[in-house]
């Protein structure tokens, strides 16, 4: 065979190697950066958690190169991918994402694909909470906390650095407590100043650490679940919902028993994934964006009264995308400074 021809034939056979679709979704958090590949059936084939520590572009750098590494990538190549939480916009011009959707969309589709019979979805993460009500495989209410941040996960970190333990030992520590310690909880100031009084009154290490968790939960559903109809099947996510303690905590409140998916804390990349591969928008993606340089400007527009501010991307100093406009004054396109 001629060397033209064994040429022709490598590559066909290399074609004919990967043929498994695949698809990625990135969830970028202020304390955490996830990221899952899914088949076509939606079964996750690998997945990454990092943290994000100021900077979600290098935390989804790692995200997405580590995923490169897992995935066979003879056999399956990624046809789209999707992007949300608080940086999806800046991840989704990195990536060239086929999708970029919002933390209430992502998590629903997430959580109604791996139980289609849910009706609520209690969600905690490192800076933020929010439930989600379903009906019938469809989100029909939501709320999310504003600005205090008692009730999240760097607010059990933040106790647990306080009393000495590791936050991730709480739960264990808390389902052995006898009698939980009541602490007030309705903002982060209140709860710590509680806590150092309970400390000082002498109550046990375990029994504080049991109405910690008590407190998280009491706290969420007095105010973000306020006025909600939360109806079992009820599935808990979010960092949190590793916290045995916590999840105890919300059984007892409501007398329902909480479902706590293994991955619970990929809830909101899976859904992202998802919704990437139903978008039906393929669009060319590479693990390679490693050493790519990605910077990002901040602009105010001078056009008009709204004065907007517009956030620009660039790769490798050619813009690829902004944001942040109301008014098409203030649209910047590509080949514009």
């Amino acid at each position: 065979m001629r060397s033209t021809e064994q040429s022709v034939c490598a590559i066909i056979t290399k074609r004919r190697k990967k043929y498994g679709k695949a698809y990625l979704g990135i969830d970028i958090g202020s304390i955490s950066t996830k990221g899952v590949i899914t088949d076509k059936d939606k079964n996750i084939l690998c997945s990454e958690y990092l943290w994000t520590e100021g900077n979600p572009i290098e935390a989804s750098k790692k995200v997405i190169s580590s995923l490169g590494k897992q995935l066979d990538q003879d056999r399956y190549e990624v046809m789209a991918a999707g992007t949300t939480g608080s940086a999806r916009k800046l991840v989704g011009a990195m990536c060239n994402a086929s999708i970029v959707k919002n933390e209430i969309t992502a998590h629903a589709v997430g959580t109604t694909t791996l139980h289609p019979d849910v009706r609520t979805i209690l969600e905690i993460g490192g800076q933020d909470s929010k439930i989600i009500c379903v009906e019938n495989g469809v989100a029909v209410d939501y709320a999310m906390n504003t600005l205090c941040a008692a009730g999240t996960g760097s607010f059990l970190t933040s106790q647990a650095r306080r009393l000495g333990v590791e936050v991730e030992e709480f739960g264990k520590i808390a389902l052995g407590s006898k009698n939980p310690t009541p602490i007030a909880a309705r903002c982060t100031v209140f709860a710590e100043s509680d806590l150092v009084h309970k400390i000082q009154m002498g109550h046990q290490r375990d029994d504080i650490i049991a109405g910690l968790c008590n407190a998280v939960a009491n706290n969420y559903l007095n105010n973000i679940g306020k006025g909600k109809k939360i109806a079992a099947p009820i599935v808990f996510q979010g960092g949190v919902s590793k916290n045995e303690g916590v999840v105890k905590a919300f059984a007892d409140s409501l007398g329902e028993e909480i479902i706590v998916d293994e991955n619970g804390h990929l809830t909101g990349c899976y859904g992202a994934a998802i919704l990437a591969q139903g978008c039906g928008v393929e669009r060319h993606f590479s693990f390679d964006i490693a050493d790519i340089n990605f910077l990002t400007r901040e602009v105010t527009c001078p056009n008009c009264a709204n004065h907007c501010e517009i956030i620009c991307i660039y790769r490798e100093g050619e813009l690829i995308d902004s944001w942040g406009n109301r008014c098409e004054r203030g649209e910047i396109r590509q080949g514009e400074n």
